[in-house]
């Protein structure tokens, strides 16, 4: 069929592929209280293998960039769903902490370096003109966006009904199924305009020594911290406040819906505005609304308001650092200079889930950690706004 050839396909597939992906990483905080209850552990295993993920998922992403930039993002994509489908099916039957830590932390953390945004959307950046980037990943990461609201219901509509086990089974099939997609991945011969000659560990080389990429790593910490730290802890947080676990699947459905329109925008303005402004702005969005929820006395209205912001703030991020570093960068070794950046994002990641967890089951509070999101959101503001934002000497804009 000639859609599936088309820019419009690519950014199709690769967002449901995204939402499938993100998706389930999403609704991961769901699983938490049925999984621990089951098989006797405490918060902090649990809190582990997911932080465990998140650090996989951050340090293999510059590797799989790199297979990804050499060798295409259709083989990747393919191979990514396929691992993520062994690696849900294989955590459903963990029966110890560290095998958890082994099928939903090493094996998912390296399926969704595959799966989700860095190689979806270095790939678009390949694919679709530079006049139609923004739209490509603003759309992609709305699409996806769509995935994780849907993915909320459905989970926990699953574990309501099969019970946890079977609806982890029942999404690893979904990955496996998701796999052809990724045919319409095609960016082998995208024509790229990046500087003749440049070979891959120059472009390694000259991204380290430029200020504004250490500045974007450094930011992109905070980000990793906060939504790590809510998608794994905020369904149990709000049980221990005395909220029904639908209010919890309630949340995290209207952070899902929330964030179709908030990345779709975000990849819009990105078009329109310095992106490293409209980062710094972001994270001070993010930070206010995270103080104000836990200064103010909590209720079921203030628990979905600060779901839509959040949710409007939830994965903007990532259109706009991916479209910085491609303005920085070009696109020839998109998805290689994305997962280097994405590093920190992970590192904050691994520190937001699993410091929730351990700062929990030591203080039965989540207090410390909130303070710690709303402090590194404003240095993350602080840090984007000094960044550099002129394509490096030599470079084609991309």
């Amino acid at each position: 069929m000639k859609f599936l050839k088309t820019p419009l396909a690519a950014v199709l597939c690769g967002g449901i592929i995204m939402g499938l992906a993100l998706g389930m990483r999403h609704v991961q905080g769901l699983f938490m209280l049925p999984m621990t209850s089951a098989r006797g552990w405490g918060r902090e295993e649990f809190a582990l293998a997911i932080a465990l993920q998140n650090l996989v998922w951050g340090v293999a992403q510059p590797f799989t960039g790199m297979i990804a930039d050499r060798y295409g993002s259709r083989r990747v994509l393919a191979g990514a769903c396929l691992l993520y489908a062994a690696g849900l099916y294989l955590m459903a039957h963990a029966a110890t902490s560290v095998e958890l830590a082994l099928t939903g932390g090493l094996l998912i953390g390296m399926a969704l370096s595959g799966t989700a945004f860095g190689t979806v959307y270095g790939a678009l950046s390949r694919i679709v003109s530079p006049q139609r980037r923004s739209w490509a990943l603003g759309l992609a990461g709305a699409v996806g966006g769509v995935g994780q609201f849907a993915m909320v219901p459905a989970a926990q509509g699953l574990i309501g009904s099969l019970g946890w086990m079977a609806a982890l089974a029942v999404i690893a099939a979904a990955l496996a199924l998701a796999t052809p997609l990724a045919v319409t991945m095609d960016d082998s011969a995208a024509a790229s305009a990046p500087r003749a000659g440049q070979s891959m560990r120059q472009a390694i080389r000259e991204a380290l020594s430029h200020r504004g990429f250490w500045l974007l790593n450094l930011g992109f910490f905070a980000c990793g911290f906060q939504l790590a730290f809510i998608a794994g802890h905020f369904p149990a947080f709000l049980l221990d406040r005395g909220f029904s676990a639908n209010t919890g699947v309630m949340a995290l459905a209207i952070v899902a819906l929330a964030n179709v329109a908030g990345t779709y925008l975000c990849g819009k303005l990105g078009g329109v505005y310095r992106r490293k402004r409209l980062l710094a702005y972001l994270y001070c969005v993010r930070s206010a609304a995270m103080l104000l929820f836990i200064a103010m006395p909590i209720s079921t209205a203030s628990i979905y308001l600060f779901s839509f912001a959040m949710g409007l703030t939830w994965l903007g991020t990532v259109p706009l650092t991916s479209g910085l570093v491609s303005q920085l960068f070009g696109v020839q070794y998109i998805s290689t200079l994305f997962g280097l950046v994405f590093v920190g994002h992970q590192l904050g990641g691994f520190l937001g889930v699993w410091l929730g967890g351990a700062v929990f089951d030591a203080t039965h509070s989540y207090g410390l950690v909130w303070g710690a999101s709303v402090a590194l959101g404003l240095a993350a503001a602080a840090l984007h706004w000094p960044i550099d934002d002129r394509a490096v000497a030599g470079l084609q804009p991309a």
